[in-house]
């Protein structure tokens, strides 16, 4: 009788390429010539073209990235939601003996089913949790805690890195160099931010002819839509793009309605950009709203679509969870969006997933692993679309 494991390999090809990535992830341990089909390039392009897209949250804390399950359907008929924080994704340092210390992840990084990781000690890796595959990337010169990065991919579907440095306090001698750039930009001259990309194909670091002046973004607050990078500036209340495939940046346009932009993040399947924001219109009322962006084509002009979370004086017990620091997603539920978010544990609440929408905020009391104590780093809630794409050879 002919077995699954004696199947001709391009029918097993065929076979695999329509399982959800996530699915391919729980058998790579099963079987050696899955696993090795599974890494194999031949096998991801064609998964990339056949297989469906299902998205999955992620959330780090304390060092590590663990997958969460939600079940939201019953929120709208009174029946109570739940989370699960699950299956601990191991990343293996390969500075250690027998490869068995597990690496401190400082900040994650999410684009294409790949995660670009900052380490606590400052190092970098582009790692797929669904394959297993990693590649550390060494610096020109050396890393430093204040750099921040962003991963994105080319219009011929390369991948590349973007890293920020900052030039603090520069000489006078520099200032009279860069003094065009900080009239055309309107730079700070205290802190200027100077750009490098690394090439994934030359496996090598290069300098970008941009210096800003604009903007910090942080790699908490950036997002990834089409192989774009963007970053929403709190102080500064702005929206700035990164184009992998021109290597320039660009303004981008917010709405106009609200009064305080919060943070961004991507729909279920990552192909839309939104924003978390509020409205005051009394001391006591807050609104929250969320929108959906739309990028035009054929012009690049951004349009904005406005959906209601919150209406009115929810407390501040709640308004505190709605600040600075916040990571979300917007979900579907039977033709109603809610907000699941997450937050550093305060004084009002030790939980740090919460979902509103439709005029609830319900706190989730999620089993599994939380932070360890009140003043650790902030949880970082992010959608993942697990995907089989390989590191060095793209899509």
């Amino acid at each position: 009788m002919m077995t699954f494991s004696n199947l001709p390999e391009d029918l097993v090809v065929e076979i695999l390429s329509r399982v959800p990535a996530v699915s391919l992830a729980r058998v790579r341990s099963t079987c050696k010539k899955w696993n090795a089909l599974i890494k194999d390039g031949k096998l991801a392009k064609k998964h990339s073209a056949n297989a469906p897209r299902h998205s999955m949250a992620l959330v780090l804390i304390d060092s590590r990235v663990y997958s969460v399950r939600f079940n939201l359907r019953g929120i709208h008929n009174n029946v109570a939601p739940y989370v699960n924080v699950t299956c601990h994704f191991s990343l293996k340092d390969p500075l250690s003996n027998n490869f068995s210390t597990e690496v401190d992840i400082r900040d994650v990084f999410h684009c294409d089913g790949l995660l670009l990781c900052t380490t606590k000690d400052y190092r970098l890796v582009v790692w797929n949790p669904c394959s297993g595959e990693t590649r550390w990337i060494q610096p020109r010169d050396s890393y430093k805690n204040d750099d921040c990065y962003a991963l994105g991919r080319s219009s011929c579907n390369k991948y590349k890195i973007l890293r920020q440095d900052r030039v603090i306090d520069p000489s006078e001698d520099e200032c009279k160099m860069l003094w065009e750039d900080l009239l055309s930009n309107n730079i700070n001259s205290q802190e200027i931010y100077e750009y490098e990309i690394y090439d994934f194909t030359s496996n090598s670091w290069r300098g970008v002819d941009v210096t800003t002046g604009l903007f910090n973004p942080n790699i908490i607050s950036g997002m990834s839509v089409n192989g774009i990078t963007y970053w929403f500036d709190i102080s500064e209340q702005c929206l700035l793009s990164f184009d992998f495939s021109t290597e320039r940046f660009a303004r981008e346009s917010l709405p106009k309605d609200d009064n305080y932009h919060l943070a961004l993040s991507v729909t279920r399947q990552g192909k839309q950009l939104c924003i978390l924001s509020t409205h005051y219109t009394y001391i006591t009322e807050t609104n929250v709203n969320l929108w959906i962006a739309t990028k035009s084509e054929n012009t690049g002009t951004m349009s904005w679509s406005k959906f209601p979370i919150m209406r009115g004086g929810f407390g501040l017990r709640y308004r505190c969870h709605f600040s600075e620091g916040v990571s979300f997603f917007a979900y579907q539920v039977k033709e109603k969006i809610v907000v699941v978010s997450c937050h550093r544990p305060n004084r009002h609440s030790k939980n740090i997933i919460h979902i509103a929408g439709h005029g609830k905020f319900i706190e989730l009391d999620h089993h599994g692993a939380k932070p360890t104590h009140e003043f650790s780093p902030t949880p970082l809630l992010l959608i993942y679309v697990p995907s089989l794409v390989q590191i060095q050879h793209g899509i």
